[in-house]
């Protein structure tokens, strides 16, 4: 395998520098959590190797919820960027096939670029509002095809699947005999209610989630893979343990405080989060300027420009953050054109929010 470093990785904020940053509205994720914010002190653990699939009472409450899935259905991972590492490299190989819908966080394009495998793309078009096309889809797979690989909510639009079509993909994947890839870091963060756990709806469909997103507290490096096939499960933990053997006790102790009391910690997070998201829809509409597919799941959304800035995108960017402080997510992060920008709307206040749209409205205009 062939590394190379993604864009929005080399890009980020935190590779940036957050000191360099006004109003950052390029995160992907709820405000960093501090242990205060969350009323947690750490005991005095014993640092030893942990359980090599993660925590029993953390894998359990992971799947709480769910009848149909149990503790041994779920791998605990290193974020959920390790959980989709080892899908792809546990059964994509070169002459395998992979159908990805784009666009797409960046690791489920690149990994499988660097195994060499061959790719089908199915790109969600803005002007249909970023919803899958299925019978595109269905012509893309071929007897090759090993993973069908879609996230949802959407990274970066936030668009969702209805039930039913959420449904449709998992009979579709099926009866092609192929494995179904679903990247729900968003799943907690659904406006109208999360829809089923993709992984509970059959044997061949694989979920992967994280902390790290709609909890905010991306620096446990807390993620999971959940599958009800045992022999597959036992592949990738076989990968886990050539990776890693195991997680950190004291990142798994936290995760569990944390889902302990899920309830408590996402119901005020929603709240918040669907008052950022109206701010957000509010700013659109009285923006001429950009247009946006409403946001249906997660905090982030994708703008788009409805003509070149001032200078070109470049050189909007550039005004963005060098005379107005702001970051957002260019287009280019998801092999987007750079008239899209991911905006993230849950990381900052509300304060920062609205300061931050303010700044992009006078940077479009130069």
């Amino acid at each position: 395998m062939r590394y190379f470093r993604m864009p929005i990785e080399v890009e980020s904020p935190e590779e940036y520098g957050y000191a360099n940053i006004r109003y950052n509205l390029s995160e992907s994720s709820i405000r960093d959590q501090s242990l205060l914010d969350l009323d947690l002190s750490i005991p005095n653990l014993t640092l030893l190797y942990g359980e090599h699939r993660g925590s029993r009472r953390l894998r359990e409450l992971i799947v709480a919820d769910h009848a149909q899935l149990n503790a041994g259905d779920v791998l605990i991972t290193g974020g959920a960027a390790t959980a989709l590492f080892i899908i792809s490299t546990s059964l994509l190989g070169t002459s395998d096939h992979l159908v990805v819908v784009r666009p797409n966080y960046a690791t489920n394009l690149e990994t499988p670029r660097a195994i060499g495998c061959s790719m089908s793309f199915i790109d969600l078009e803005f002007e249909e509002d970023f919803r899958l096309d299925f019978e595109k889809l269905a012509a893309a797979i071929t007897p090759q095809t090993r993973i069908v690989s879609v996230t949802c909510p959407h990274n970066p639009s936030g668009v969702m699947f209805t039930a039913d079509e959420l449904r449709h993909l998992v009979a579709l994947t099926e009866a092609k005999g192929c494995y179904l890839l679903v990247d729900e870091t968003y799943r907690d963060l659904s406006y109208e209610g999360p829809l089923p756990l993709a992984a509970s709806l059959g044997r061949h469909v694989i979920s992967v989630s994280s902390l790290s997103k709609a909890y905010g507290i991306p620096g446990i490096r807390i993620g999971w893979l959940i599958t009800s096939d045992p022999k597959l499960q036992e592949t990738f933990l076989a990968a886990k343990e050539q990776i890693s053997i195991c997680g950190s006790v004291i990142d798994e102790w936290i995760a569990e405080q944390v889902l302990a009391r899920r309830a408590s910690i996402l119901n005020p997070t929603l709240v918040e989060m669907r008052q950022h998201r109206q701010l957000v829809g509010d700013w659109i509409e009285q923006e001429p300027l950009l247009e946006c597919a409403r946001p249906q799941g997660g905090v982030v959304c994708f703008p788009h420009m409805r003509a070149d800035p001032p200078g070109g995108t470049t050189a909007f960017y550039r005004r963005l953050l060098d005379t107005h402080g702001t970051y957002v997510g260019p287009g280019h992060w998801f092999e987007m054109s750079d008239s899209f920008f991911r905006l993230g709307y849950g990381w900052p206040t509300r304060a920062e929010l609205e300061a931050g749209l303010a700044a992009i409205s006078r940077a479009l205009r130069g």
